[in-house]
């Protein structure tokens, strides 16, 4: 199955940045109730917009439809930081939404921080081998059923940041990266492991993403998110303020 790129990818634009953390809830929702053969394997991401994701779905009457128990939830990326750390999107996760609902903790895996951010890297590589259950990527056998992926306002995603090594590595699915215009050490997924999904959602809003937005859809290659590739769809799901002139297009 050849992949979807963020030139072709579907655009999807609501009102605001709460209709799209309630559109993507739902979609979530409906997807991992639709997954019946093995586990609904997601790969959440950190930020704002997300953070409003999570407390939706967190609310009660949410939580109890979501098949939790049959989730495999990993990260995208984080800072090598504790997870005490006020800067980890494991602790925001962990504070806003796995502990608030019925999701076995066997289900939950945050990016090591113990070691050195390579060490923690093949740690996390080795979860995923485990979840999955091979060392070699199968095509039309996607790793993840949905990986969640931000944008940054220098067209980062995940910490895929520019300049660095990590956006050159194609063999391992998990790597380190220490960007040069943003705090912490990071240990993120690689293009190879984010192509192996069922489907990669951008959430992204505000009017300050326009601009990166539409040179990420016209296929800019001096940014990293413009590189973002899947074997399934690949989608926005913007507000009005950041899909700007796009929404008319």
């Amino acid at each position: 199955m050849s992949g979807h790129d963020v030139t072709s990818a579907r655009l999807v634009v609501l009102e605001d940045g709460e209709a799209v953390a309630r559109k993507m809830a739902q979609w979530l929702l409906d997807q991992a109730l639709a997954k019946k053969d093995g586990p609904f394997v997601v790969a959440l991401s950190g930020g704002s917009t997300p953070k409003r994701l999570f407390k939706i779905m967190a609310e009660p009457a949410y939580a109890a439809q979501f098949p939790w128990r049959r989730t495999q939830i990993f990260f995208g990326d984080d800072r090598h930081v504790p997870f005490t750390h006020e800067d980890s999107n494991f602790r925001m996760t962990s504070e806003i939404l796995i502990d608030q609902v019925d999701l076995p903790p066997e289900n939950v895996h945050p990016i090591p921080a113990d070691g050195t951010p390579e060490h923690d890297a093949a740690l996390y590589q080795a979860a995923l081998v485990d979840v999955y259950g091979s060392h070699h990527l199968i095509p039309e056998r996607p790793l993840f059923d949905v990986v969640m992926l931000g944008m940054g306002p220098d067209g980062h995603t995940a910490s895929l940041f520019p300049r660095q090594p990590i956006l050159q590595e194609r063999e391992k699915w998990v790597a380190a990266c220490t960007p040069d215009n943003a705090p912490h050490d990071r240990v993120s997924l690689t293009y190879t492991a984010i192509h192996s999904s069922r489907a990669v959602v951008f959430l992204i809003e505000g009017a300050g993403k326009a601009e990166m937005l539409a040179r990420v859809r016209a296929g800019d290659a001096s940014l990293p998110s413009s590189h973002i590739t899947s074997e399934g769809e690949v989608v926005f799901l913007t507000d009005k303020a950041a899909a700007g002139d796009l929404a008319n297009g």
